[in-house]
């Protein structure tokens, strides 16, 4: 389970105002910039969440921020009663985390890219190999494994990086926006993989899942948070939101929550 409760993360940035153009040897003005705004999320185990907003709403410092990445100005983060802020390494342990399909060793196969991985969380040889074999008939990659990954597609990398992500078992698994880039059947064995991480067969996992695809949240998300200008906005389960936003389309539904904009779709 992971919950975030109220936390909030703020930046210094330097701007290039008019004066700045006018005169390039004086320097920018400082800005700061509220990216997350006592943001809070629920995520249970056995359910996937979805984290939903358009660019700049706060997503991706959230999920650093749970990540151990970057520390919350305030508010709290709990990955199954662990405070990861004073716990990280703890928390760590309890979640499998994709960012994106870089940071794999391409001189090295998939296979022993995911054992490495799985040495670093304390894993033994042997037991880090057997679960990179059980990762591969799960990710439909067992082709791939003795292959270097030098030169791997998107979706090739994609796949890597999520058993990597995945060697340890973890009970939490957190991905942001991780189709992207990835072909038709690559994203369709991605969201099987992960209803089949969700169910009881598949380890009843938390998945907080980070998209801008309307149509992943549809199929995937068991509970969608929408989140804009660092806030949480709205939340619900799809059919809750529709009805909510007074749409039939879900695209509809979150245009109008996390824009504020007026529906075009006929509905409402």
């Amino acid at each position: 389970m992971i919950r975030l409760d109220q936390i909030s993360k703020r930046f210094v940035a330097r701007t290039a105002g008019a004066a700045k153009q006018k005169n390039p040897f004086r320097r920018a003005a400082k800005q700061t910039v509220q990216a997350v705004d006592g943001l809070s999320l629920d995520a249970p185990d056995g359910r996937i969440t979805g984290l939903l907003g358009p660019n700049g709403a706060g997503k991706t410092t959230s999920l650093r921020m749970l990540a151990g990445l970057l520390p919350p100005d305030q508010g709290r983060i709990g990955v199954d009663g662990i405070d990861a802020v004073a716990q990280p390494r703890e928390a760590l342990a309890r979640m499998g985390i994709l960012g994106d399909a870089h940071g794999l060793y391409p001189r090295l196969s998939a296979r022993e890219n995911i054992v490495y991985y799985g040495r670093l969380q304390g894993m033994d040889a042997d037991a880090a190999a057997a679960r990179a074999d059980e990762l591969a008939r799960l990710l439909d990659m067992r082709a791939l494994l003795d292959r270097r990954t030098e030169g791997f597609s998107q979706g090739e990398r994609m796949k890597t990086a999520l058993a990597r992500a995945l060697v340890h078992d973890p009970a939490n698994i957190v991905l942001d926006e991780p189709t992207n880039g990835l072909d038709v059947l690559a994203t369709r064995g991605l969201r099987e993989a992960l209803r089949h991480l969700r169910s009881p067969a598949g380890g009843a996992k938390c998945i907080v899942f980070s998209t801008h695809i309307m149509q992943e949240v549809e199929q995937l998300c068991d509970r969608v948070t929408v989140v804009a200008g660092g806030r949480r906005v709205a939340e619900g389960t799809v059919d809750e939101l529709l009805a909510q936003a007074g749409c039939t389309r879900f695209e509809d539904a979150f245009v109008a929550l996390a824009y504020g904009a007026p529906t075009r779709n006929g509905d409402a």
